[in-house]
């Protein structure tokens, strides 16, 4: 014998079946209350029964017997068990928080906690205290609660006290602070559900001043003529039609700071660089200055009020204003203060020998370059210089010298950074035996015959868009970051102290390997088909797709700037990349792709009804797949479930209805396989409206009200003294049973008869008691349902 249920003043109890026994008897008998009994008989067919009429808090023992029909006990056993407290009653329910209820009581005898329960519609919150008062958390702002309580023991609960109802109180306002200006403080939030009205108070946080409140129904403040660069408190509360407040909400806010005055600039021509300092300002917690020249913008942070701004430019004209910063925002910016740098040092410097003896030295002319000094000294130590307006200065020279030449830009401020030192020598003969080879798509290496005299080489690369130079001793040269696809005119030439240069040796073309591939898009075809899509901006390649991934290596080509991957498996993921090939070489790869294919269909799938409504379907896994669509459907309607798992139970099904079963696998990415598998027939009706009337003087017929028209019915009666059957005529909805045993109790159940296999079990079973009048039968009482049919 078992309990599996406990009030105040109940015990429920269980007990296997007892093999010859005709009645069970059961005994309570409480152990510390002199003279409290309780006894309960029950049939043969009953193996649960309920002791009521207990007193509450109290230790029972229970004695349960098994008799036969001749009054003999077969077994017996016992147990202890308490009953729960008495249940409580609530004195007072209240909120003084959005999200909790108290609830105060009556403190019960014998109880060591309580439940609180707090019920919203269908969904409800449960909390265990120990003694009054008790606080239900969790709860939803503004809502009204129903309010219950049981008490609690080592036996078990009591019922639920008589509900009280609380409404717990509106929620606080989440504030949005900001200040958008240095005597302002915008304030914002949302609305709050059955909010009438809002109150908002700001202070200086020091206790300054004075309070300002405001009261709205609006859902934005604007505080102004504020202190700039002052730290102020804010609350803020909702309150009902009714004038309650709810909870608060308390936010610090500063107001931004104002712009600092007496900005000062001085400037460091030699490490081209600003100093610039200002006054300090009320409320700032650090400071910006911005250097502006068109696009570029210099900054420098502090918390002082001084600040060097680096690296400025040379040649350019900055704009210098400071802002100051705080935990609230920026000031203005202040007016900004001009400042011109040095020029910088002349470029596009050209030496050029327009005749024998004679250098022509010029360059490009520089912001703010007021006038310009260039220097030639040779390499026998003699120095000269020019000093001009103008962009170009004449030099005498000699053949077989080296000139070194620089060039300076000069104003206000001061002198130029040094520039690039130019030199200048007399060419020597050609290189001969010139081959060059292409190493990749953007690098060639060109090599040569060495020729006497020679110092140094010099090779050009030239193609439509600029030249890559490289400068050497050795007679080979690599010449990197090419234009991939593109021919190049390569020259060498050959420099030297003694002799100079000569500019007029031959070039020879050479063409880089193919670029590689962008691959645009990535489209799928079908179930296992793809198409890659690449931009071709090469000529005469070919282009190979390969898609590498677990499941193996998928290629394909084309000329064009497409192709397709075919036979790709479901459930996979794969890395897509592509080269290029022409007779120049092969491309590098381009940057992978991911690619996914759809997740599998599973191979199996079974579908099993479990009762009349509900029916459980479960499946094999598909690979690549994370969750699962299954759905039955009917014209009659239809049934769905979303799972991670490979089953799911499918409530709400019509019986004697055809569906047609589906399945979607679903990856974790979101892609989607539709399965389809053979339809599926839920099981015949049950039929409804069974009761038993009597026939003559020891028959019993058997009616109910047939689900279908043209369905065959089985009638079953079980009882202590037999059991009988009755299959009707087609299309009867009754049938009768004759020389049936009285006195005793029936189960009865109708199930329809079916072609695919055993008799449906789960039709209602319904409880007769057939009594004697006389020998013959009396009257046919009905029970109720049976115990099981009760539990489902």
């Amino acid at each position: 014998m078992s309990i599996y249920d406990v009030t105040s003043r109940s015990i429920y109890l269980r007990w296997p079946k007892i093999s010859g026994a005709s009645s069970y008897r059961v005994t309570a008998t409480a152990v510390d209350t002199v003279g409290h009994s309780l006894l309960a008989h029950f049939s043969d067919v009953t193996f649960k029964g309920t002791l009521t009429s207990l007193i509450p808090n109290t230790l029972y023992a229970i004695q349960a017997e098994a008799i036969d029909k001749n009054g003999i006990i077969l077994a017996e056993t016992q147990i202890m068990q308490s009953t729960a407290p008495d249940i409580p009653v609530i004195d007072q329910a209240y909120s003084k928080l959005s999200n909790s209820i108290t609830v105060e009581w009556r403190a019960v005898p014998g109880a060591t906690s309580y439940l609180l329960t707090a019920q919203d519609g269908d969904s409800f919150i449960e909390t265990v205290v120990t003694n009054s008062p008790g606080t239900v958390t969790g709860l939803k702002p503004a809502t009204l609660y129903r309010i219950t309580i049981r008490s609690i023991n080592s036996g078990g609960k009591s019922q639920p006290s008589p509900f009280r109802k609380a409404k717990t109180v509106l929620a606080a306002p989440v504030l949005s602070v900001s200040s958008p200006s240095c005597d302002s403080i915008a304030v914002r939030w949302k609305a709050v559900y059955m909010a009438a009205g809002f109150s908002v108070s700001l202070m200086r946080s020091d206790g300054l001043g004075r309070m300002l409140k405001e009261n709205t129904t609006n859902t934005s403040l604007i505080f102004t003529n504020l202190d700039p660069g002052t730290l102020y408190t804010i609350k803020a509360y909702a309150w009902n039609i009714n004038g309650i407040p709810g909870d608060d909400f308390t936010y610090n806010q500063r107001t931004s700071p104002n712009a600092p005055a007496d900005v000062q600039v001085a400037f460091n021509s030699g490490a081209l660089r600003a100093i610039v300092s200002w006054m300090p300002t009320e409320g700032a917690l650090t400071y910006s200055v911005t250097a502006s020249s068109g696009l570029l913008k210099l900054k420098c942070n502090t918390s002082s009020a001084s600040c060097v701004v680096p690296s400025l430019r040379c040649g350019s004209e900055y704009y210098v204003s400071v802002t100051a910063y705080n935990d609230a925002g920026s000031s203005k910016p202040t007016d900004a203060v001009s400042l011109k740098t040095i020029p910088c040092a002349p470029v596009n410097i050209s030496i050029e020998e327009d005749e024998p003896g004679h250098l022509l030295v010029s360059w490009s002319s520089v912001n703010f370059g007021y006038y310009y000094v260039v220097f030639v000294k040779s390499d026998d130590g003699l120095e000269v210089h020019c000093n001009t307006s103008h962009t170009q200065c004449h030099f005498q020279s000699d053949c077989g010298f080296t000139y070194f030449i620089s060039v300076f830009a000069y104003n206000k401020a001061g002198q130029s950074p040094l520039g690039d030192v130019f030199n200048y020598t007399t060419a020597p003969c050609c290189p001969s035996d010139l081959r060059a080879v292409v190493v990749s798509s953007d690098t060639v290496q060109v090599t040569w015959a060495p020729v006497r005299g020679v110092d140094m080489y010099q090779t050009r690369a030239v193609d439509w868009s600029g030249v890559a130079l490289c400068n050497g001793t050795a007679t080979a040269c690599t010449l990197s970051a090419l234009q991939c696809n593109t021919q190049y005119n390569v020259t060498v030439y050959s420099f030297s102290e003694a002799r100079g240069s000569n500019t007029s040796c031959a070039s020879k073309y050479v063409a880089t390997a193919p670029c590689s591939p962008e691959i645009k898009n990535i489209s799928k075809e079908a179930l296992s088909v793809v198409s890659v899509h690449w931009q071709s901006n090469n000529e005469e390649a070919t282009y190979i797709v390969t898609a590498r991934g677990e499941a193996g290596l998928w290629h394909c080509r084309s000329s064009g700037n497409s192709c397709t991957l075919i036979n790709l498996p479901c459930g996979s993921a794969f890395s897509v990349s592509a080269i290029a090939r022409s007779p120049a070489g092969q491309s590098l790869p381009s940057h992978s792709v991911p690619l996914e294919t759809a997740p599998c269909c599973p191979n199996d799938l079974i579908v099993t009804q479990v009762t009349q409504s509900v029916t459980n379907i479960s499946w094999s896994v598909g690979m690549g797949a994370q969750t699962y669509v299954t759905t039955l459907e009917s014209p009659k309607g239809q049934a769905k479930c979303h799972t991670l798992q490979n089953y799911c139970l499918l409530g709400c099904i019509t019986c004697s209805t055809n569906y047609t079963v589906s399945l979607k696998a679903i990856s974790e990415t979101g892609l989607t396989s539709s399965c389809t598998y053979r339809g599926y027939s839920s099981s015949a009706c049950c039929p409804s409206g069974v009761k038993l009337y009597r026939l003559g003087n020891n028959g019993i017929r058997v009616y109910w009200r047939a689900s279908e028209e043209t369905r065959d019915y089985h009638t079953d009666l079980h009882g202590s003294k037999g059991n009988f059957t009755c299959t009707p005529s087609s299309g009867l909805s009754h049938c009768d049973i004759m020389e049936i045993p009285c006195g005793d109790v029936y189960t009865v159940v109708v199930s329809p008869v079916t072609d695919k296999g055993p008799k449906l079990t789960f039709c209602p079973k319904k409880i007769y008691s057939v009594t004697c009048s006389g020998s013959s039968v009396g009257m046919v009482i009905y029970r109720g349902k049976s115990n099981a049919e009760q539990r489902i």
